[in-house]
């Protein structure tokens, strides 16, 4: 089923404002590390859903999710009202938002990928040097003996 081409051009206006405005209004520490990645909205355009990832301060570091989300959920309604303010439509839709687990699966299926290569070479690998068992013919040709 195709989605409402009007949903489409309102989350795509949604995910600019409110990235824009965790960016440059929302003055939360905890939000400095977050992403909006994506943005859906319902056929009826009463609700959105924001997708969004954290990083990490540093390369190894984990993100702090639970404080991320508690921000974003405690700025939500300043969110909506910015969001309100810049869209222009009769109904601002309700905002709620969802971690995006799409980064972490993509690496996750990367190292599998990885690790089925790796097992591809050593079989090729393995390939290379191997002989056959038994005789390099093993079909009976025609005046040879029967026993």
């Amino acid at each position: 089923m195709a989605e409402n081409p009007r949903a489409q051009r309102l989350a795509k206006q949604i995910q600019q404002i409110v990235a824009t405005a965790i960016e440059r209004e929302v003055k939360d520490p905890r939000l400095e590390l977050v992403t909006v990645t994506d943005v859906r909205v319902t056929g009826d355009l009463h609700d959105a859903t924001v997708y969004y990832t954290v990083r990490g301060k540093g390369i190894n570091d984990e993100p702090d999710l639970d404080q991320a989300a508690e921000a974003l959920n405690r700025a939500r309604g300043q969110i909506r009202k910015i969001v309100g303010d810049q869209l222009g439509v009769r109904f601002t839709p309700t905002i709620k938002f969802e971690h995006d687990t799409v980064p972490e699966t993509s690496a996750s299926m990367e190292e599998l990928l990885n690790r089925a290569r790796a097992r591809d070479e050593e079989t090729a690998r393995l390939r290379a040097n191997a002989k056959p068992a038994g005789e390099s013919n093993p079909y009976r040709t025609r005046g040879e003996s029967e026993e």
